[in-house]
């Protein structure tokens, strides 16, 4: 199953926060993480439609955080599903 890590968790929070898009920088300037790490964090949540992204700049697509675990749960729950 698909879980947020702190990395995800400062994204996240970040985004809710602000309430409007950021960029990659802002975002990484904001949690006091690398934008490396904040990149990877934005490409899972992304994959996971937690997260859009329009002109470089990302927000929630998903913003009550209930909701976004219950994506994440979901989203194990197809990828451990026998083919």
């Amino acid at each position: 199953m698909a879980k947020l890590n702190k990395v995800d968790e400062k994204v996240v929070a970040t985004l809710q926060a602000e309430g409007k898009e950021l960029t990659l920088q802002e975002i990484s300037d904001k949690t006091g993480e690398s934008s490396k790490k904040v990149f990877r964090s934005l490409r899972k949540l992304f994959e996971n439609e937690i997260v859009s992204t329009q002109a470089r700049k990302y927000t929630l697509a998903i913003t009550d955080t209930k909701a976004i675990k219950a994506k994440l749960a979901a989203k194990g729950d197809e990828d451990e599903a026998p083919v």
